[in-house]
């Protein structure tokens, strides 16, 4: 059987592969998109964000099970360095602060329902052909 997962079709205009495979290309910008919500609990975070509009970090804690405080303030910060959340600190006593999707977060939410629904569809494809 031969592997054809890394062909490159070579009958295209050198614009086209750039377009494609370009350092500025489509697999450069995807690949971009799936390291910042890579990581176990980065779409459950998000997910649940979209859900309610802001929540609490215990809130937070409750809501996914098995998801430790380490980790957890470890994937905020990382959705937070690429701008996906925000945090909101309240300079209240005791210490108050929420989460909440940032433009950009509710911008990428559409595409993460899209492949949700490409998950459905493919699940329901795979068992009419079984």
């Amino acid at each position: 059987m031969t592997s054809t997962h890394l062909f490159v079709p070579t009958d295209i205009s050198p614009e086209q592969r750039a377009s494609c495979l370009g350092p500025d290309g489509a697999v450069a910008h995807v690949s971009r998109v799936i390291r910042m919500i890579q990581g176990r609990w980065k779409l459950p975070i998000l997910f649940r964000l979209y859900a309610d509009d802001a929540m609490r970090t215990l809130q937070m804690k409750r809501d996914l099970p098995g998801i430790s405080q380490k980790v957890l303030t470890q994937q905020l910060r990382e959705l937070m360095a690429d701008l996906l959340i925000a945090r909101i600190d309240f300079n209240e006593k005791p210490l108050r602060v929420e989460y909440r999707l940032s433009p950009l977060g509710r911008d990428l939410m559409p595409v993460l329902i899209a492949a949700r629904a490409f998950s459905v569809h493919h699940t329901a494809r795979g068992a009419a052909t079984a």
